[in-house]
């Protein structure tokens, strides 16, 4: 796909993508999308959603989460360059930033970014045809082995493609996370790039699996479908959100709370401790950026 194509694949795929993820009083609500503008970038297009996931933490996390948890996605979109960045109100010292470059190749640039090059040991290539997702996202008419397209007559993708296939282009991403929360970090930090990874993977196949429903759309054709998937999703949320209020709470059976600098109870958990800094005030650096790097056809 070419740039000015997969921007409209792209746009086609998170609302869709964002679509089927919500339900249960789960989801993504949008809270703005609008136009923008950046000294250095030009005009783009800034998005607020808020992510209702409380179902999909891991079960270690949840003990210390509340129920209504959600974490807030701003992204500014000067396309063929975004930033995403992920920040909750519960969990001050969460931060996610993603900065994406797309460019018409297959995956061959070394420092897209222009700065100083990540560790090569930090740097991990998807590839949409080859790499394993979690049985829970797989669906065989979304397997790029089997996947034909009529309006195209692109695939299916074989072994090698990423070499002989035209046109290509590649999503380069650099991935920086932290939680700095004593006994937790290295641990919530891990399940961050793990999920962020699979979450790239099943995007990008999805995009091109779905290439024939938006295949010779416009960009304002996107956008009027962007907005009735948007209003749709928030509809339903706030319907499932009202639902669960007005329920009955539920009394649990018995309490416990735990205090995350009690190293003897993070112990029994199996969670790992690490040594304080010498200076409680001085902010931790953040851990090394992960480069991801997809490449769709």
């Amino acid at each position: 796909m070419r740039n000015k194509n997969y921007k409209i694949g792209q746009l086609y795929m998170i609302s869709k993508h964002s679509r089927e993820q919500s339900g249960g009083g789960e989801g993504v609500e949008v809270v703005r999308n609008e136009p923008c503008t950046d000294h250095k970038h030009g005009d783009g297009q800034i998005t607020e959603k808020r992510i209702y996931l409380n179902s999909k933490l891991p079960t270690w996390m949840r003990k210390f989460v509340p129920m209504a948890f959600y974490i807030t996605e701003t992204a500014w979109n000067f396309y063929p360059y975004t930033i995403t960045e992920y920040t909750c109100s519960f969990l001050p010292r969460f931060h996610v930033r993603i900065e994406t470059h797309f460019e018409n190749d297959n995956g061959c640039s070394e420092n897209m970014f222009g700065d100083d090059p990540t560790p090569k040991d930090s740097v991990c290539f998807l590839d949409i045809l080859c790499d394993p997702i979690p049985d829970k996202h797989y669906k065989k008419s979304e397997d790029l082995r089997h996947w034909v397209s009529e309006k195209t007559g692109r695939g299916p993708l074989v072994d090698g493609w990423r070499n002989t296939t035209k046109p290509i282009m590649c999503s380069y991403k650099r991935v920086t996370c932290s939680f700095e929360v004593y006994g937790f970090q290295g641990r919530t930090e891990d399940f961050i790039h793990r999920n962020i990874r699979d979450i790239l993977l099943v995007g990008h196949r999805q995009a091109v699996a779905w290439i024939d429903e938006w295949h010779g759309m416009t960009i304002e054709q996107v956008r009027e479908y962007e907005r009735k998937q948007q209003e749709e999703t928030n509809c339903q949320l706030k319907s499932d959100i009202t639902l669960t209020d007005s329920a009955p709470p539920v009394r649990p059976s018995f309490t416990r709370s735990i205090s995350v600098t009690d190293e003897s109870s993070l112990k029994k958990m199996g969670v790992k401790t690490v040594a304080m800094p010498d200076s409680p005030s001085s902010p931790s650096s953040l851990k090394s950026p992960l480069r991801l790097n997809s490449t769709p056809e």
